[in-house]
């Protein structure tokens, strides 16, 4: 994990995850196996991965899984299913009974979140999903003084709601993704970026993972453990950035004004200051 940065209102303590594994809810073998990858974050999953009929016996099963997973190292959360939906009372009680956080899909309303933090209280993390048109109109609204650890931007379920196409270069969510990066940073909570669905594509995942980070994202949901490691090769400053980043540092506490022959300003100072912050070292 790294700590916020940049947002006016970024709790520095906060830290963010690199990587939101998903798994199904009704597989406990495979909640069980999940912390093999070391994703910064497991969300067990009882919405999208698991069928309208299974629904009742896959919160039993998520439940049960997630008290059996060893305490420290990832962090633990269970999806819910959305407010509107005849599971989702009875989600959020199950969880509010053990010691997972929430990740709340289709957040639309801000009601919606005070509710969740009435039933299972304001220390529990909470994952907020924006993936509806109507989440991405109002996410300014939705994630100002929410106090979440951080929101994803969910492309699939996003271009459903606009009645548009997916394409490989993601310029038909551009909008919808910048949107959401930036009410993050607004609200000073953590920004995690769309997922790929190409599973065993890792240079397409690489590039997309990319993509995200140039646009300021935190970290990525990952769908399969082999992009937990992907993600945290890109969300992860290299020792070149971190390097770069300390000389930036140390030539703006000279007073020099040039770094390998680029200006250094107020903005590339606090850009070296990010760096760093994400990678954890001193600056």
């Amino acid at each position: 994990m790294h700590r916020a940065t940049d947002g006016p209102d970024a709790p520095e303590a906060d830290l963010i995850p690199r990587s939101l594994l998903f798994v199904p809810g009704d597989r406990p073998d495979m909640v069980a196996k999940a912390p093999r990858s070391s994703p910064d974050a497991i969300a067990v999953d009882l919405e999208d991965a698991v069928a309208p009929g299974d629904k009742d016996e896959a919160r039993r099963t998520a439940v049960h899984a997630v008290g059996d997973l060893p305490d420290g190292g990832s962090l633990v959360l269970v999806r819910v299913n959305p407010p509107a939906t005849p599971w989702h009372d009875d989600d959020v009680e199950a969880v509010a009974g053990s010691r997972a956080g929430v990740v709340l899909p289709k957040y639309e309303d801000p009601a919606q979140l005070r509710d969740l933090r009435r039933r299972v209280g304001d220390e529990r993390p909470v994952v907020v999903g924006i993936e509806t048109a109507r989440g991405v109109a109002r996410v300014r609204d939705l994630l100002d003084g929410s106090e979440v650890t951080a929101a994803y931007f969910g492309a699939e379920d996003y271009i459903a709601s606009v009645g548009g196409r997916r394409t490989p270069s993601s310029r038909e969510v551009l909008f919808a993704r910048s949107e959401v990066l930036l009410a993050a940073r607004l609200a000073g909570v953590g920004a995690l970026d769309q997922a790929v669905v190409a599973v065993r594509d890792g240079e397409f995942f690489r590039r997309d993972a990319g993509e995200g980070r140039d646009l300021g994202y935190d970290g990525k949901i990952c769908i399969h453990p082999t992009q937990v490691t992907l993600a945290h090769e890109v969300f992860t400053p290299s020792e070149e950035e971190v390097a770069h980043a300390r000389d930036v540092v140390e030539a703006g506490r000279a007073g020099v004004g040039v770094v390998n022959g680029e200006m250094v300003d107020d903005v590339h100072l606090r850009m070296a200051a990010a760096t760093l912050q994400r990678a954890g070292v001193e600056a």
